[in-house]
């Protein structure tokens, strides 16, 4: 009989977080018992978002699993957005989803957080107390009131109430990240939602080792293609680093 051989595959994964059965994807390498990423997304974006999708896919091809969920009133996850999204829930749905991992009969206990705008914002506020093996972000804000100005210069709200803003996504992590390290941040120096200097203030807070990589013209959500291939190769490099060895 021919042995059969661990290829990659994608599965669906699901858990509960407060009462909401949140929606993933698990990408696994052809490693038995991998270290896992788990891709914590932006504000009003999913776990199906072009840059989980192309990370998760870099991920496997150097042995590391990936999880991409959707928080909680977003994609295919239950909630209505406007009633549940806060940083708080979407905190306790990350932890759930590294809880999920580290019980997985697939996947090893070592984790990592790869975290877009909002999605590093709760990906920081959970590594502040949580034990993670390494963490990256893109954009994240250290407080909410740039996306708050932001909105309101544009106009844009999504079609949510100001009050949305005002009391569910009020928020300021930056006396809370000391006790963070292992850390890859991501901005660029032409984002006019969140200011690059969170980037600068993180990179100061946060403990050794650290990398700040600051790009050139970069917007907030990172349209140039240059800037995506240097995210990739940078972060996968950063990843493998502090799970693979």
């Amino acid at each position: 009989m021919p042995v059969q051989r661990h290829t990659k595959r994608i599965i669906p994964v699901s858990f509960f977080s407060q009462g909401l059965r949140i929606s993933g994807h698990l990408h696994l390498p052809k490693e038995k018992k991998p270290p896992v990423v788990i891709g914590s997304h932006g504000l009003f974006s999913s776990g199906n978002s072009p840059k989980q999708i192309a990370l998760a896919n870099k991920c496997s091809d150097i042995g590391l699993a990936y999880l991409r969920f959707d928080h909680r009133g977003c994609g295919k996850s239950e909630g209505d957005f406007q009633e549940v999204t806060s940083l708080a829930g979407r905190v306790a749905d990350l932890s759930e989803a590294l809880k999920t991992i580290r019980e997985h009969p697939e996947t090893g206990d070592q984790a990592a957080i790869f975290g877009s705008s909002m999605g590093g914002t709760t990906g920081l506020t959970l590594a502040s107390d949580h034990e993670i093996q390494a963490i990256v972000t893109v954009a994240a804000p250290l407080r909410s009131d740039p996306i708050l100005r932001a909105g309101k210069k544009t106009g844009d709200l999504r079609g949510l109430p100001l009050s949305f803003y005002e009391k569910q996504l009020r928020f300021d992590i930056s006396n809370n990240l000391s006790g963070i390290s292992n850390i890859l941040i991501f901005h660029g120096d032409s984002d006019e939602t969140v200011p690059v200097a969170d980037a600068h203030e993180l990179h100061a807070k946060v403990s050794h080792p650290k990398k700040l990589i600051i790009q050139e013209g970069g917007d907030h959500s990172m349209s140039s293609l240059f800037h995506q291939i240097h995210f990739m190769k940078a972060t996968t490099e950063w990843f493998r680093q502090w799970l693979a060895g």
